[in-house]
């Protein structure tokens, strides 16, 4: 249901934040064309923050020269691509798109290894200025989340919509980076309207007109309608949104179950799901695609330690644990094997995590050769419940965080383990 009307502007300029008449095409105070303007502006609350392009505009922020240049994040012939600048996009590459396709597309681009210590760090920044609008923020991933500002307008002396345009306007000084803000009046829709006006966008929508927008798109623009579930749909007759917008509420339960519920609200734009704060990361992981398939297990062995490395060092950086520990391979011809492994006591260590991947690498060595590995850590907990249930544990972490203060102090190269010692890093990161 649209939430009852509240008192401020339908209309404001997103640069200087003045009110302006709801017919206006430019602001009278600054001349900024960039107007926010939506007849149920006072009384949307729920946002939708996304980071443009993140990766790419960290990087092009970083450095001037590459400002106007198309720009992938991702590297080797075998891997694929991880983010693409908006220039990039215009040349059709998108992110997972293996490398040699989008070189083939845009042979001019400039290809830059990821950096992810670099952008969780800006991302931490961009994650800090949402909290000083509102405590309710739900993280998605390191670049976008939503917000729920009901209730603060005392507090910022504004609406909503005012205080999220002065947050993008604030992200892009101070930060350098820019955002796209949706506003509405649930999750599922502010989502949709953040991508309404890409980049530097601000959308704001409300369920009414959602109907309307949402009727001609297919089954598979509602999220978690995967090509499975879409299948069924399609089966079934749901071609479009609008479909299942005519459908029978007691119908769609009675062939899809409780999915067929929470198909039949989101397609009228009701989603009653709230915005659950310090969600937090729930993986964390690190991956490497190589540039001539690997069969050999001493070869894989050494990589593996290397990404065990990464992702201990993130844990640790994060000051987080976790309990369960997985091993990801794809084969030359891009099947996947996902082995996991739930241990006694959450960790932190690399030794630990690299010691129970490798048991359950040595049970994949069956001749097959393999493009790609991965190692992660889930189920995550603080970082002081790490490692200290036995002697064998504590003597294990101690040692290790005395290599980690050896590196802080002298650079990654001042201890080397052996298994190590001879490549350098090439994981790109997850």
């Amino acid at each position: 249901m649209t939430a009852p009307a509240l008192e401020g502007p339908t209309c404001f300029c997103r640069d200087c934040l003045h009110d302006l008449d709801f017919a206006a095409r430019r602001c009278g105070h600054c001349g900024s064309p960039r107007l926010v303007r939506h007849h149920a502006l006072p009384s949307l609350t729920l946002a939708h923050i996304d980071c443009d392009a993140f990766y790419a505009t960290v990087e092009k922020r970083d450095n001037p020269d590459i400002a106007d240049k198309p720009v992938i994040i991702g590297g080797g012939k075998r891997g694929v691509v991880s983010a693409a600048c908006y220039i990039s996009r215009t040349f059709g590459i998108r992110s997972a798109m293996p490398m040699f396709k989008a070189l083939a597309l845009c042979p001019s681009a400039v290809v830059i290894r990821p950096d992810m210590a670099k952008y969780v760090r800006v991302g931490r920044e961009v994650r800090h200025a949402m909290q000083a609008l509102t405590p309710l923020v739900e993280p998605l991933s390191i670049d976008e989340a939503f917000l729920d500002l009901a209730g603060t307008q005392r507090v910022h002396g504004m609406i909503p919509a005012k205080v999220l345009a002065r947050f993008a306007r604030e992200i892009e000084r101070d930060i350098g980076i820019t955002v796209s803000v949706g506003l509405s009046c649930n999750k599922f829709l502010a989502k949709i309207a953040s991508d309404l006006d890409k980049p530097r966008g601000f959308a704001a929508l409300d369920q009414d007109e959602a109907v309307k927008m949402l009727a001609d798109r297919p089954v598979g623009f509602i999220y978690g309608v995967g090509p499975a579930t879409q299948e069924r749909l399609l089966q079934r007759g749901f071609r479009t949104i609008a479909d299942l917008q005519r459908a029978d509420e007691i119908e769609l339960m009675r062939q899809f179950a409780a999915e067929g519920r929470r198909l039949w609200r989101l397609a009228r734009g009701i989603d009653d799901r709230p915005v659950v704060p310090d969600r937090g990361a729930k993986t964390i992981s690190n991956e490497t695609t190589f540039d001539t398939d690997i069969r050999d297990f001493a070869t894989l062995e050494k990589t593996l330690w290397r990404l065990c490395e990464k992702v201990s060092s993130r844990l640790k950086g994060s000051d987080l644990s976790g309990l369960t520990i997985t091993l990801k391979l794809k084969t030359a011809d891009f099947r996947q094997r996902t082995r996991s492994q739930s241990i006694h006591a959450p960790t932190q260590l690399a030794a630990k995590i690299f010691a129970v991947t490798r048991e359950m690498l040595a049970r994949e060595i069956d001749g097959t050769a393999f493009r790609l590995m991965g190692a992660g850590v889930s189920a995550l907990r603080e970082g002081s419940q790490a490692d200290d249930t036995d002697m064998l544990d504590r003597r294990s972490a101690h040692a290790e965080r005395a290599i980690d203060d050896l590196r802080r102090k002298f650079g990654n190269a001042a201890v080397i383990r052996g298994i190590a010692y001879d490549g350098p890093e090439k994981a790109e990161g997850e």
